[in-house]
């Protein structure tokens, strides 16, 4: 009988884990959360708020069998290993394993890893420590507000307009959304036009743009000032300047959470919360040939922050793979985003031995390209910069200056592993003299107009948010798939287009709660929940604030906001002839369930409906 029992989150990750410990430890999975606030006492928030705002949990319905099993098996234990994901979420569900299992009479340990291997587990086996509580009420904190506001508001826009659900994070990324829209539709395109002088050089095409004349910037607004130049032109072209400059381009830091995202989504058209699920895999752990291993460090973070011993093992690797000269080292670059917890260090490969090439027979076609990404980002972050010699051809008709350029790669450093990955070339020009003449070319011209802001896609999106400090980088996934799933907005040709109730839902909350659903006051609350983190500050106190500022709002709210919803329509019920409604749904198989049901027979409140939903 093993006696000493780990609590992980995942059974994925216990099976990793059973293999690199021994008889004596038995591994078992709480399966994520087993408790939730309970939907009953005032308003439904499950919360005391007379009571410093007392939780009031309940286990999940789903979960009970979990807790009965896992109440046996911490009986047989000697001792307690709570070793639930390495953030806020997983400090707080070993709290929720700790008061539900009554684990008070028991040796208990909580410990961490940030990468699934047989040596971050050994360590953290013997670096236990206690339960923390500040993260613990952060994340309480976090649960409260977004139970509070989103129950308040989806209660409210239901009643009053039909849209389904509203929240902290979720309404003020619907608002970018909608916001963009307006930006675009507001957008008036201008007219221009742009000038080319195009001949083959050396087996090569070369273009040049207009840019100046007499060395100042040319505009062409209209076709008339393009034709107007043209009849300035003569028949000979000169090469009056040659400018060469060197630069560096340096690798970039390796991915966080919202960037592994977004060049997932570039790269292979990957959705935030495929990325994520195929990332928990290649975290949770790989059967190899003679070892399961978790093959990337902990892939929910926001830190860029990487460990030493995988410095030092991307260094000797890449002294031996490409040479002294592509070593540079690692300075935590790039710039931080807003509200940066850094709590543990960027993902990156958990031993630098598994190469993609290695582990690509025992991975599937998009485990292999997405742990392929992560290593490349990881080890080239390491590399020296990239030398390049941009070059531009200054060529003169008459005053009018026309420009071609191009680069050359004098070193490639990182790029040698991460350029395959890059679209930031131009091409190499061939050389040229000054004064030289060219006579063999023609002039073209193209009609353009000035383009609208680009809407959201969802890796501009997952960007935005993290740039204003909207959210964390467990939340994006999952926000974006809730506006799909309630119908706000719809992602067309990989961008985020508002529906109709999407811009209603935005345009009421607006009206009504400007000052809580917006930019700054969301990131405002997330700098408040990392002051709790840090202990720096009371969770009821900050909740307490937040409530008498909100609740007045709501009721407010609840007095004035017109009713729009439901909606009668002028045709009537086959069956009993009475006008029908259009209703939406709380269930169905699409998006958003339409019910009609007639008018008279639903203030009787009887289920008389032309189809019910699937």
């Amino acid at each position: 009988m093993a006696k000493y029992l780990v609590i992980v989150e995942s059974p994925a990750k216990s099976k990793t884990i059973e293999k690199y410990i021994g008889a004596d430890y038995k591994v078992s999975s709480s399966k994520g959360h087993i408790r939730n606030l309970k939907n009953s006492g005032y308003k439904r928030f499950g919360v005391d708020i007379e009571n410093n705002f007392q939780a009031q949990y309940r286990i999940l319905k789903d979960k009970k069998d979990v807790v009965a099993e896992l109440t046996k098996e911490v009986k047989k234990a000697e001792k307690i290993y709570l070793a639930t994901d390495p953030d806020r979420e997983g400090e707080a569900i070993s709290w929720h394993l700790f008061e539900t299992l009554d684990l008070g009479k028991k040796e208990v340990e909580r410990i961490v890893f940030h990468e699934i291997t047989k040596t971050a587990v050994l360590h953290a086996l013997e670096n236990g420590r206690s339960i923390d509580m500040d993260l613990v009420k952060s994340q309480e904190a976090r649960l409260i507000l977004d139970k509070i506001i989103g129950f308040s508001l989806s209660s409210l826009l239901q009643k009053k307009i039909g849209s389904k659900s509203a929240g902290r994070v979720q309404s003020v990324a619907l608002k970018l959304i909608v916001d963009k829209e307006k930006e675009i539709e507001a957008f008036t395109p201008e007219e221009y036009w742009e000038m080319f002088y195009r001949f083959d050089y050396k087996k090569q095409e070369i273009s040049a743009k207009l840019e100046r004349y007499k060395n100042e910037k040319i505009k062409l607004s209209t076709k008339e000032d393009v034709l107007h130049v043209v009849d300035q032109l003569k028949a000979h072209y000169i090469v009056c300047d040659i400018q060469k400059k060197t630069r560096e381009r340096a690798a970039k830091p390796p991915f966080i959470t919202s960037t592994l995202q977004q060049e997932a989504s570039s790269k292979y058209n990957y959705h935030a919360k495929r990325t994520m699920m195929i990332a928990q895999r290649l975290y949770e752990g790989v059967e190899l040939e003679n070892e399961r291993v978790g093959l990337i460090t902990y892939m929910r973070t926001d830190s860029m922050r990487l460990a030493d011993e995988f410095v030092q093992a991307g260094k000797q690797y890449i002294l031996k793979e490409y040479g002294e000269k592509y070593y540079k080292g690692y300075q935590n670059k790039g710039k931080p985003a807003k509200n940066v917890q850094d709590a543990h260090e960027a993902i990156r490969p958990s031993n630098i031995a598994y190469t993609p090439q290695k582990v690509k027979p025992y991975l599937t076609g998009e485990e292999w390209k997405l742990y392929t990404l992560i290593y490349d980002r990881a080890l080239s972050s390491l590399m020296s910069n990239a030398v390049i010699e941009d070059e531009k051809v200054i060529i003169d008709n008459n005053d009018y200056q026309f420009e071609a350029n191009g680069e050359k790669v004098i070193f490639p450093g990182y790029s040698i592993l991460y350029g395959k990955y890059e679209n930031n070339s131009s091409p190499t020009l061939p050389d040229f003299t000054v004064n030289q003449e060219i006579t063999n070319g023609r002039i073209d011209y193209e009609q353009k107009y000035t383009k609208a802001p680009l809407r959201y896609s969802e890796a501009r999106l997952i960007r935005k948010l993290e740039e204003l400090g909207i959210g964390r980088p467990s939340t994006y996934s999952t926000t974006l798939e809730t506006l799909k799933i309630r119908n706000y907005a719809k992602l067309e040709q990989k961008v985020f287009i508002p529906t109709k109730q999407g811009r209603l839902t935005t345009e009421k909350l607006d009206e009504f709660f400007p000052a809580i659903i917006n930019y700054d006051y969301t990131a405002k609350m997330e700098e408040t929940l990392d002051d709790i983190s840090e202990g720096n500050k009371v969770s009821h106190e900050e909740l307490k604030t937040f409530y008498d500022f909100f609740a007045p709002m709501v009721e407010h709210a609840e007095l004035t906001m017109e009713k729009t919803y439901p909606v009668i329509l002028d045709e009537v019920c086959p069956e009993c002839g009475k006008p029908l409604v259009i209703r939406i749904g709380r269930f169905g198989n699409s998006l958003h369930a339409v019910v009609f049901r007639p008018v008279g027979i639903l203030k009787k409140r009887k289920k008389h409906r032309l189809f019910q939903p699937e």
